[in-house]
């Protein structure tokens, strides 16, 4: 991509660390520069050699960037964009790794002058694990990427950014910052609440029995609790549906298993197991899993 001579990632944690390795392993004379205002993130990451250079100036750090991703906590986007704003090259593109979208869409409307265009980037790939020493040139491969943009998005920047994933490794979607915050409460930032009810409501005794399948279910519990407040926040309304959502499936159990109607919560289960399995032949057919 002749148009990426040199891109800026602001937080270099896995994955912002993994953004500039899959950089240098991808796009061929491009420089990837990070930025982290801590000091041992720094430090790490250039023994770790995970970008070409990383500073600890914000502004230095995306001075003739063509491309600025932002791979910090969501409500430190807007605060970032300010600082930012005047630094950046006319015709420069922003974008982010965030889990919401409609907030960094307004941010940067209000926050960025005209020249400087905005895409929303949301990579489903990472973790429960979280620092630069976790980062992974391949984080990206075989992962989805949302690509959010509205009725005034530049197509050219929108365009690029699309590029820029597909050549770190993903499968690209676009979709508008509603329609991705609707959806992504439903099958991510729920997900997230219910894994973490699910050993909240069981006591450390208990927790010594689990076995595999209470472990693998409750993974994603493991993330960085400042990074979910910030997603649960910014995607408030759609969160409070899908939890009531949610609520409603557990209570039709709750009743059957009540009642001791067995054919219900057979019924249950096997409409849970039938759109599962269906579910999962369509991600081998569009080859996002494996066989």
């Amino acid at each position: 991509m002749k148009e990426l001579k040199q891109i800026t990632v602001i937080g270099m944690g896995l994955l912002g660390g993994s953004i500039t390795l899959g950089v240098l392993r991808n796009f061929s004379g491009t420089k990837a520069i990070g930025y982290s205002h801590r000091a041992k993130t720094r430090q790490k990451g250039r023994v770790l050699s995970v970008a070409s250079e990383i500073t600890d100036d914000i502004r230095d750090s995306v001075y003739k960037s063509d491309l600025v991703i932002l791979a910090t906590p969501i409500y430190t986007f807007e605060q970032i964009l300010i600082d930012i704003s005047d630094a950046l090259s006319k015709g420069c593109i922003v974008t982010d790794v965030g889990s919401t979208k409609l907030f960094p869409h307004q941010w940067a409307r209000k926050q960025l002058p005209k020249h400087i265009h905005y895409i929303g980037s949301h990579p489903i790939a990472g973790s429960e694990q979280r620092g630069v020493e976790y980062a992974r040139d391949d984080l990206f491969d075989l992962a989805t990427c949302i690509v959010t943009t509205t009725p005034t998005t530049n197509r050219r920047a929108a365009d690029i950014v699309k590029r820029f994933w597909i050549k770190l490794g993903c499968a690209v979607k676009e979709l508008t910052p509603a329609d991705h915050d609707r959806i992504y409460s439903d099958i991510s930032h729920v997900p997230h609440v219910l894994a973490a009810a699910l050993i909240n409501a069981n006591n450390s005794k208990t927790l010594e029995f689990a076995g595999k399948g209470f472990i693998d279910t409750t993974r994603i519990a493991s993330g960085p609790a400042n990074i979910w407040t910030d997603v649960f926040a910014a995607n408030s309304k759609n969160t409070i549906k899908g939890i009531n959502k949610v609520i409603a499936e557990l209570t039709k159990f709750k009743t059957a298993i009540k009642a001791g109607d067995r054919k219900k919560v057979e019924q249950l289960l096997k409409k849970a197991r039938d759109k599962r399995t269906a579910m999962i032949k369509q991600k081998i057919r569009k080859r996002e899993l494996l066989s």
